[in-house]
């Protein structure tokens, strides 16, 4: 959030979550994780959402770079 109340990303998270909605009332709740990242990847298709599913990203400290890849589930709209 910024400084005048004003969102950053405002469009971009609310068609994310969006998608997220649409596969939760598609297929209910109870399934495993990688049920739910392989509807919202396809999802995101329909929705023409850019994404990348589990990249490798590269994390430093003070200038450091760690030896941890972290990899988030999904990296949107780059």
């Amino acid at each position: 959030m910024v400084n005048d109340g004003q969102y950053l990303f405002k469009n971009e998270s609310y068609a994310i979550r969006g998608a997220v909605f649409e596969v939760y009332n598609q297929v209910g709740c109870g399934f495993l994780e990688s049920v739910y990242q392989e509807c919202l990847i396809r999802e995101f298709h329909l929705q023409e959402i850019p994404f990348q599913a589990q990249p490798n990203l590269h994390i430093s400290y003070k200038g450091e770079q760690l030896s941890l890849v972290y990899q988030p589930d999904f990296v949107c709209f780059e």
